[in-house]
């Protein structure tokens, strides 16, 4: 090691530096998140600390920098540039902002190096220069997927290299209005000492294409990997580093994709597209509501359909719920797509304000499509397909339930009901039970609205 060298444990949460390894970090208070990095720090002048003489030293090197005011700021958006991929455009906000710097996670195999080589066959073709670095797969490797897909990328600019110098270097020379870099936990910097992947080399990497983002111009795209805990492997500050964080999600048994925006300085977040793998690659899928209710049984129990809001795109999703008697002493909670917490609160109020004991019987919960609801919207959907399961009697097939179920068994009301509600229209539903205080007063004329109160009062209408 070089005796410049030091090692230090370094937070992969907030980054925090520390002496010697601990099992949780002073500063952010996460626990087995301090892993070992070798940083090079350069030799102080004079044998002393630039920093150790106080405020007047700490400015030392640096420069008086121009300082406007914010009315004397000229200047405009820049144009965004499509890629003719809808969905994808719909998801950052309308196209790519030139000089942003877009982060992709997502699990091995899910398409993330697809995605943006048709992405950047796409830009290619439309006139915009595109370098595709790869550090994981070697040209002929990459020509192989191109073939394979509907797009024409045989004018994509290849680079298979993993020096972050080298790759800089080129793009400099090259001058390309998007630069794709697959991925960031295998490129290096020559600066540290640490291998491709850790926390330092990630940060260090992430920062020198950021700033060679904003002073040249040039969109970069960054491919991430993904820890087992479904978080990009790195440092937390990668993703403030960047612009926009993209996750791209999906079970591998099904053959539709989530790209999913959970920041976007150019955007709305929570923004979602659908596309289907296809064998000529990811195909967007215009309908997501459709896709989720295609295969949808007519006169099963325990099925029941909601609207949710992923951003500002109202999608109806099926829930599906089984009780079965407990074969064991301890009844089984399963739930997938479904926080199991929320799930087992719900239970409770089912049992407290409406009279159905779950304690005997083994519940299984799954949200078809491999989606994940986050908001509480969902719960009156949740709350009657678990009460049609155990009746084993069907609900209404063109109904939707849309409310929030709170701890008193009410049934409150939700945002945008209007927009969700269309949303139903257009599926076909014709019947919405929601809060009764909460009936729009614009709802299309072929969906009827139900207002009820409470959940005992919505199973008495549907039940009795």
């Amino acid at each position: 090691m070089s005796p410049k060298a030091k090692t230090v444990y370094r937070c992969t949460e907030c980054g925090a530096d520390h002496p010697k390894w601990a099992g949780r970090c002073d500063v952010c208070g996460a626990w087995n998140s301090l892993v070992e990095e070798v940083a090079v720090r350069a030799a102080p002048s004079g044998g002393a600390s630039r920093r150790a003489g106080g405020t007047r030293t700490l400015a030392e090197g640096g420069s008086v920098a121009v300082t406007p005011r914010l009315r004397d700021v000229s200047g405009s958006e820049a144009r965004r540039w499509k890629t003719g991929i809808d969905e994808f455009d719909f998801v950052l906000g309308g196209g790519i902002v030139p000089g942003s710097m877009i982060l992709i996670g997502g699990e091995p195999g899910i398409g993330k190096s697809t995605l943006l080589l048709q992405v950047a066959a796409r830009l290619q073709g439309v006139g915009h220069t595109t370098l595709y670095a790869s550090g994981e797969e070697s040209a002929l490797q990459i020509k192989l997927r191109a073939d394979r897909l509907g797009e024409d990328a045989g004018d994509v600019t290849l680079l298979s290299e993993t020096n972050l110098e080298t790759v800089l270097a080129t793009a400099a020379a090259v001058a390309p209005a998007v630069l794709v870099v697959d991925s960031i936990q295998t490129v290096f910097t020559a600066d540290l000492e640490g291998a491709p992947g850790n926390v330092g080399q990630v940060r260090e990497c992430a920062a020198r294409l950021m700033r060679f983002a904003k002073e040249s111009g040039t969109a970069v795209f960054v491919v991430g990997h993904v820890t087992k805990g479904g978080g990009i492997a790195g440092p937390k500050t990668l993703e403030h580093i960047v612009d926009t964080v993209l996750y791209f999600e999906g079970e591998n048994s099904l053959d539709h994709r989530v790209l999913r925006a959970t920041k976007n300085r150019f955007g709305s977040v929570d923004e979602i597209g659908v596309f289907r793998m296809a064998e000529d690659g990811l195909a967007p899928v215009a309908n997501p509501s459709e896709l989720f209710l295609g295969d949808r049984a007519m006169h099963a129990s325990g099925s029941a359909v909601t609207a949710l809001l992923e951003g500002s795109r109202p999608i109806l999703i099926e829930i599906q719920a089984l009780a079965a008697k407990a074969g064991f002493g301890t009844p089984q909670r399963v739930a997938t797509g479904y926080d199991a917490r929320r799930l087992a609160l719900l239970l409770a109020v089912l049992d407290k304000r409406a009279g159905l004991s779950f304690a005997q019987l083994d519940v299984f919960l799954n949200v078809v499509g491999g989606m994940r609801m986050q908001e509480p919207a969902g719960d009156l959907a949740v709350a009657v397909a678990l009460a049609s399961s155990v009746y084993d009697r069907a609900l209404p097939h063109e109904a939707v339930f849309v409310g929030e179920v709170g701890l008193g068994g009410e049934i409150r009301p939700v945002s945008q009901a209007e927009r969700r509600l269309a949303e139903a229209a257009n599926m076909g539903m014709t019947t919405a039970y929601l809060a009764e205080r909460a009936v729009p007063r614009r709802i299309p004329k072929e969906l009827r609205p139900i207002g009820v109160r409470t959940i005992a009062d919505l199973f008495e209408r549907i039940f009795q």
